[in-house]
C-alpha cells in the first residue's frame, strides 16, 4: 500500500449556486483531496489545521475513511478557515465574499515521522512557503511532488511560489492560471514555459471542457463526462488532484502512460463530485458508482478508424 501526504486547507465553506444555498459546510481542498484519495488502497494523512470550532463529527468522518489525522492540528480556542462564494449562472467564474484564514495564518504543518518517507506528496493549494516546508521535511525524495496553486498567490507570493516550483515534479493549475504564470495564451507554449520553471508534468484543468497534461512532446486530454445536473463546483479541481494523486501512489507507477490513467481517475471523481453540494457526494461514493462511470468514460473516447 502506497503512502501518500495530502497538505492543504480543511475548512468550512458556505456557498450559493444558482440552484441553492448553504450554511456552513464541510470544506477545503485538503478535505476534497482526501476524501477522493480514499477510493484507492492508499495509505494517507492529512496535514492541516483546524480551530476548536471544528465538529468531531467532521473528525470522525475523516478517521472512518481511513484518512490518518494525527497531524490536523486542532488549535485551543482557535477558528476554521472559512471561505464563503456566489457563483455565477455558468457555474465558471464565481466571487468571494468572505475569506477567514483564522488558524491558518499562523499554520505550521509537520509531517507525521510515519509519513516522511511517503512514495507521493500532494500539495493542495496553500501559501507556497507552507508547501515547501513540508517538501524540506520528507527524509527522501518522494517518487512524486504534485503541486496545485492558484491565481492569488501568482498575485501575492510569486517570488515564494517559483522558487517551490523547482523542487516538484507536477503542477495542478487551470487554464487561466496557466496563462497568468506564463503570459502565453497559447496551452502548449504556456505548459512549455512551465517545464523551464521545474516541473516535468503539467496538468492544466478546464473545468467542464476536460484537462490536459503535458509531457515535453507529449500530450494527453481527457474530456470532462457531460453531465445533466451541475449543483456546485468548489472543490472539483481538488477531488480530481485526490484522485490523480491517489492513484498514483496506490500504483506506485508514475510513467507518463500511468498517469494519463490517473488523469481519467481524477476527472472521474471530479464528476460526482459537482452533483452535490460541498463534500456530500463523495462521502457517499461508492466502487460500483465509480466503476460504472469510468466505462462511461471509457465509451466517450473510444473509437475505431482506419487510417493510411
Amino acid at each position: 500500500m502506497g503512502k501518500l501526504v495530502i497538505v492543504g486547507t480543511v475548512a468550512f465553506d458556505e456557498i450559493e449556486t444558482p440552484f441553492g444555498k448553504t450554511d456552513k459546510i464541510l470544506g477545503g481542498a485538503a478535505t476534497f483531496i482526501s476524501l477522493a484519495a480514499s477510493q484507492f488502497d492508499v495509505d494517507s494523512a492529512i496535514v492541516s489545521v483546524v480551530g476548536e470550532d471544528f465538529p468531531q463529527q467532521y473528525l470522525d468522518l475523516l478517521k472512518n475513511k481511513n484518512i490518518d489525522i494525527s497531524q490536523l492540528q486542532v488549535i485551543k480556542g482557535g477558528k476554521t478557515f472559512y471561505w464563503k462564494g456566489k457563483y455565477h449562472n455558468d457555474l465558471n467564474s464565481r466571487d468571494t465574499l468572505v475569506t477567514e484564514l483564522n488558524t491558518l495564518a499562523d499554520f505550521n504543518p509537520v509531517v507525521p515521522s510515519y509519513y516522511s518517507g511517503a512514495e507521493v506528496v500532494m500539495l493542495g493549494n496553500l501559501h507556497p512557503g507552507v508547501q515547501l516546508s513540508v517538501i524540506n521535511q520528507m527524509t527522501k525524495r518522494p517518487k512524486l511532488i504534485i503541486l496545485d496553486t492558484m491565481n492569488f498567490w501568482m498575485d501575492n507570493a510569486l517570488d515564494d511560489l517559483l522558487e517551490t516550483i523547482k523542487h516538484i515534479d507536477v503542477i495542478t493549475i487551470n487554464d487561466e492560471e496557466a496563462r497568468q504564470l506564463t503570459g502565453e495564451y497559447s496551452l502548449v507554449k504556456a505548459a512549455r514555459k512551465i517545464y523551464d520553471m521545474g516541473p516535468k508534468y503539467v496538468v492544466i484543468k478546464k473545468g467542464e471542457h476536460g484537462a490536459l497534461l503535458f509531457n515535453r512532446e507529449q500530450i494527453f486530454f481527457a474530456p470532462a463526462l457531460p453531465l445533466e445536473e451541475v449543483f456546485d463546483p468548489t472543490g472539483a479541481g481538488d477531488t480530481f488532484a485526490g484522485g490523480f494523486s491517489g492513484y498514483l501512489a496506490a500504483t506506485g507507477d508514475v510513467s507518463f502512460e500511468n498517469m494519463k490513467k490517473a488523469v481519467i481517475h481524477g476527472s472521474n471523481l471530479a464528476s460526482f463530485c459537482v452533483e452535490r453540494f460541498g463534500t456530500e457526494r463523495m462521502i457517499n461514493l461508492d466502487k460500483k458508482e465509480i466503476n460504472k462511470r469510468l466505462h462511461q468514460f471509457k465509451a466517450l473516447t473510444q473509437f475505431e478508424i482506419e487510417l493510411n
